[in-house]
């Protein structure tokens, strides 16, 4: 049975477009993603989070905002409601 809060899930994909070091600044972004109270796992194309819907969209604004002066970048980010759970 799932929870009564409202959960999201979120694939991140971080792409620095102009950095002097890009896999540091990658490492930047998965850094913030682990100081989060989410389930995350961290795929070669993308990193997937679950967590609190509150939660992880604060995530995605500290990235954002974290990010904007460290380098120019892109984010592909797809967001759900789908818990991942079965209420069987």
């Amino acid at each position: 049975m799932c929870s009564m809060e409202k959960v999201a899930t979120c694939q991140i994909s971080f792409i620095p477009i102009i950095s002097n070091d890009y896999i540091d600044d990658i490492n930047k972004v998965l850094d913030i993603i682990k100081s989060y109270d989410v389930k995350y796992t961290i795929g070669l194309m993308s990193t997937t989070v679950h967590g609190n819907k509150d939660v992880v969209l604060s995530l995605i604004n500290q990235l954002f905002n974290d990010m904007y002066d460290v380098c120019s970048f892109s984010m592909d980010i797809k967001l759900s409601n789908l818990c991942g759970c079965s209420d069987s």
